[in-house]
């Protein structure tokens, strides 16, 4: 079944390379193709080959990582503000967008059947691919790495189009009012945001933005987050949920008054 140029090319779109190939393979093998090659094993004690298993941990996981992000970065939303932002977010339609934008159906092993039925297309193996996927990572290389790649290409490329587009009433704050309630909390001034750089043609420009927190008292910046985007305002979103992961580790003193 292994094809090594079609796991290589995926391992660079995912951006990790997997000490265990049979994993990701696993991931992406439809019960179609397993049963087509056999390497369904009859005997039911036996591990399966095909992704069902692995998507059935990959969507615990995804639940989990998009659970404690939404927690982390909206501090004053109830809990069924959370619930409903979550149930978006781990959707079927939103991650068949993911999916889609991965390329993750040019990578699938599919039965003869399957692929003459457009199976490369179809939302349920789509998704169930990728979930196998997020479980592959996790199973692989550990919490971390999972959660940094549902972050990157399920949870915060989303947040931020609900943001800009305000859509279908999903009541989205954004990372730039999460870190201004943290800095409010521990009473620090509001962040500073600073154009650094500015490149690329008009039609292609490129904004670095730094987002600054400042101590009460005046002076250099405690901490610097660097982003850059095709907006200043994606840049400024960027940089807050970088400094927000950073403050997430690394907790602020309170500022007394004087």
């Amino acid at each position: 079944m292994t094809n090594g140029n079609n796991i290589t090319a995926l391992e660079a779109v995912l951006g990790h390379r997997f000490a265990r190939p049979d994993l990701i393979e696993q991931a992406l093998t439809h019960s179609s193709h397993a049963h087509e090659s056999g390497e369904e094993q009859p005997d039911p004690l036996a591990p399966r080959r095909d992704n069902e298993q692995l998507e059935f941990l990959g969507d615990a996981v995804l639940s989990l990582i998009t659970s404690e992000a939404l927690w982390r970065r909206f501090p004053s939303f109830h809990e069924g503000q959370l619930s409903k932002m979550r149930a978006h977010l781990v959707s079927e339609r939103h991650l068949v967008r993911a999916a889609l934008a991965l390329g993750i159906g040019d990578f699938l092993f599919l039965g003869k059947g399957e692929e003459k039925s457009g199976g490369r297309q179809k939302p349920a193996l789509l998704v169930d691919a990728l979930e196998a996927i997020v479980a592959a990572l996790y199973l692989d290389a550990g919490f971390e790495t999972a959660r940094s790649f549902i972050l990157k290409h399920i949870v915060d490329p989303e947040l931020l189009r609900l943001e800009a587009t305000n859509t279908a009433g999903i009541s989205v704050s954004d990372f730039k009012s999460a870190l201004q309630e943290v800095l409010q909390s521990a009473g620090k001034p509001q962040p500073a945001y600073v154009v650094t750089r500015e490149e690329g043609p008009d039609h292609r420009k490129q904004f670095t933005v730094e987002a600054r927190i400042l101590p009460r008292t005046g002076g250099a910046p405690e901490y610097v987050a660097r982003a850059s985007a095709s907006t200043k305002k994606q840049a400024e979103q960027l940089a807050a949920e970088q400094a927000l992961e950073h403050l997430r580790a690394h907790p602020l003193v309170h500022d007394q008054a004087d």
